[in-house]
């Protein structure tokens, strides 16, 4: 199962990162030929659930996810929200952090682990170099945009 793991620091304070990277439909801005169904009602809380839709017709793939950790930040305490994949083929999980900053950024920590079933392991490595672009280029993009 792939891992990648970055982070990124934003010129903003951490309630507003973690609003950002937290508003499920922004992503769908963010990753091509994506949409963002939330399952259940707001607010976004532990037992949220949504679905990435990602591709074509008959090539999409869905990936479903719920919300096992929710804490936003607050204070000078981190935020951490936790995802776990529970779709058919996409499997593993997510977690994003938000940390207070110096003067007033914040420091963005997302980790993650993804399984595509029936993908052989030996394409693991360019799972991972896509998984990293892909969702590097989502948090670059969420947390530029207003």
């Amino acid at each position: 199962m792939p891992a990648i793991s970055f982070e990124r620091t934003a010129p903003l304070p951490p309630e507003e990162a973690w609003r950002r990277l937290t508003d499920w439909p922004r992503h769908a801005d963010a990753v091509p030929l994506t949409r963002i169904e939330v399952l259940t009602p707001p607010p976004t809380r532990e037992g949220t659930r949504f679905v990435a839709r990602s591709g074509v017709g008959p090539l999409a793939l869905d990936d479903v996810m719920e919300v096992t950790v929710w804490r936003p930040p607050a204070g000078e305490e981190p935020g951490l929200c936790r995802l776990e994949k529970r779709g058919r083929v996409i499997l593993g999980w997510a977690e994003i952090e938000v940390h207070p900053g110096p003067g007033g950024h914040s420091r963005v920590v997302w980790r993650e682990e993804l399984r595509v079933r029936f993908l052989p392991s030996a394409l693991d490595p360019a799972l991972k170099s896509a998984s990293h672009h892909l969702f590097g280029r989502a948090a670059d993009h969420l947390l530029r945009r207003g």
